[in-house]
């Protein structure tokens, strides 16, 4: 078996069947993706709004593409026509953008809402409070052209496991808090995308439904 889809079926069989696997295919090139597209797997994700284009009209249609990355405001165009989910609306600037451009593009965009937990300040995103304050009433008919899908969140990137599971079970109570307040009669907001290669199985134990996996899948970059 080939060195992706083996590394795939490994995975698979640790992952619980009712959280998604992302696949993190950004620097590695369409071969690599097809191998693991060949293995069964659909849902990929991409950090670099060009390169995720690129890769949307080269490779199969029913591929679900993810974008991760920090997204800039002037790169939103690019995303809307090929994103399935954008996992990293890290302020209302950014969301407005992409509402506009949806708006534009006459489809609604499936968003989460990027939650920042971690020590380190370079991370983007929302604190919980501010989220909280962020989506509040009026929050639908102001984006009109989102889908409010649920929320991304990265633990602190340290040694103490302790302190990733503190950072993932803030973001799950952030979530959760959110699910059953201004988004309880939105069926669309249940995702709660948290966990890396090196800290999957904590996000999954504290409540991640989707994960997001690179290297364990497609090794090291290779551009």
């Amino acid at each position: 078996m080939p060195a992706i889809a083996s590394r795939l079926a490994g995975l698979r069989r640790r992952i619980p069947g009712d959280v998604t696997l992302v696949a993190v295919s950004k620097f590695h090139p369409a071969e690599a993706i097809m191998e693991a597209y060949g293995a069964g797997q659909r849902v990929f994700g991409e950090s670099r709004a060009l390169e995720m284009a690129d890769k949307a009209s080269r490779l199969p249609a029913d591929i679900e593409w993810h974008f991760i990355g920090h997204l800039q405001t002037n790169k939103v165009r690019n995303v809307v026509p090929h994103a399935s989910l954008i996992h990293s609306i890290d302020s209302m600037h950014l969301l407005k953008a992409v509402n506009a451009e949806a708006a534009k593009a006459g489809r609604r965009v499936r968003v989460l809402m990027q939650l920042h937990v971690a020590l380190e300040e370079t991370k983007y995103g929302f604190s919980p409070e501010e989220l909280a304050e962020a989506l509040g009433p009026g929050i639908f008919e102001e984006y009109p052209a989102i889908e409010f899908a649920g929320v991304m969140a990265m633990a602190s990137n340290v040694d103490d496991e302790e302190r990733i599971r503190r950072d993932f079970a803030e973001a799950r109570a952030c979530f959760e808090a959110l699910r059953d307040g201004v988004m309880k009669d939105n069926p669309s907001f249940r995702t709660l995308s948290m966990g890396m290669s090196h800290d999957w199985p904590i996000a999954v134990a504290e409540g991640a439904n989707m994960i997001r996996i690179g290297t364990d899948i497609f090794g090291e970059r290779e551009y």
